[in-house]
């Protein structure tokens, strides 16, 4: 742990992180308010965390959600750092699907999760790639989203399908819980794809598991033909997409964290519990269940193999979301409902 020593000063402290200094105003702000937990205790939650945090988004731009009055209050996205930031905070020039760029933070280090903390961030969303190579996505992260109505069983199940899938392609993948409803399964990738390549690794993995299990798992872009099932989000893999990140504490009154699980744990997991005021005893008792990602890269090569396996059945690319610009291949972005029906004359 960086956290080094606290000083005082007028309504708020410095804290020496690693040999930098980070101040923290007002740290008795109420940030949590389900158990009163303070900006404070969030920065010393991600002290507790950090080597852990680092291993997973360290180097890697940032996406700050931030909500100064804490969990419940007035909130945005914000990807642009403030011109007031201090001189050594380490920026990376990112992109939206439009082509607007701005000056994004990146987790360089602590020192950089902290300084965002004091801005009332209470959210990180991560970019797949580091900020030093931009042009390779270097994780796959499978999002499985429930429909209304779906339960976190079945999000369970749609997890344990998705490891046999992987397990059965040859590619390892860990499991962590959103902080919210659903879970996510990282791939940590060999870097040598990019962005495009990895989100049609992610539509094949989405159409392979729908076809093996379609009442419990669906591709359908459209919200009106998921039914109560799990969506397997294929586009939190398209280029500039961000997801939130491992060990990072969601903006919920109770303080939830998106937490690395080991498989063995999975079965009995409830969601809810794994807080910024439980999960750094939990991590201190059973290590970091993500301790061997950065040291497993896959290939994506199998994934991409059924992808075009199902472009030579004739299956045209899967929609992509209506902020970018239309791809190659791919269908009309129209929803099924509204779809023109042809003329019977």
């Amino acid at each position: 742990m960086s956290g080094g020593g606290t000083g005082r000063k007028k309504d708020g402290v410095v804290l020496d992180v690693g040999g930098t200094e980070v101040a923290i105003s007002s740290p008795d702000k109420v940030y949590f308010p389900e158990r009163g937990e303070t900006k404070l205790d969030l920065v010393r939650y991600y002290q507790a965390v950090e080597q852990p945090l680092l291993a997973t988004l360290g180097g890697r731009p940032l996406l700050m959600e931030r909500y100064p009055a804490g969990a419940g209050g007035k909130s945005w996205f914000q990807k642009r750092v403030p011109s007031s930031a201090p001189p050594w905070l380490r920026t990376t020039v990112v992109s939206t699907p439009n082509g607007t760029t701005s000056d994004a933070l990146v987790a360089a280090d602590l020192a950089h999760v902290l300084w965002a903390v004091n801005l009332g961030c209470l959210g990180f969303h991560v970019w797949p790639y580091r900020a030093d190579a931009p042009e390779v996505a270097d994780e796959l992260r499978v999002d499985l989203d429930p429909s209304p109505g779906v339960t976190f069983s079945q999000v369970r199940d749609a997890a344990w399908a998705t490891k046999d899938l992987l397990d059965e392609l040859g590619i390892r993948g860990f499991v962590k819980t959103t902080g919210s409803r659903g879970l996510h399964l990282y791939v940590r990738l060999r870097p040598q794809w990019d962005s495009y390549q990895v989100r049609a690794g992610a539509v094949a993995l989405a159409r392979e598991l729908h076809r093996r299990h379609p009442d419990l798992v669906t591709d359908a872009w459209w919200k009106e033909e998921r039914g109560r099932r799990v969506f397997v989000d294929f586009n939190q893999n398209a280029p500039h997409k961000t997801v939130f990140g491992a060990w990072c504490v969601r903006p919920r009154p109770g303080g939830q964290v998106s937490t690395p699980l080991d498989w063995s744990e999975l079965a009995e997991v409830q969601p809810d519990d794994l807080t910024l005021a439980t999960v750094p005893e939990r991590l201190a008792e059973r290590g970091d269940a993500w301790r061997e990602l950065p040291s497993q890269p896959q290939s994506l090569e199998p994934l991409l193999e059924l992808s075009r396996r199902d472009r030579e059945a004739g299956l045209l690319d899967a929609p992509w979301p209506p902020v970018y610009p239309k791809q190659p291949g791919e269908p009309p972005r129209v929803a099924p409902s509204r779809a023109k029906r042809p003329s019977r004359s």
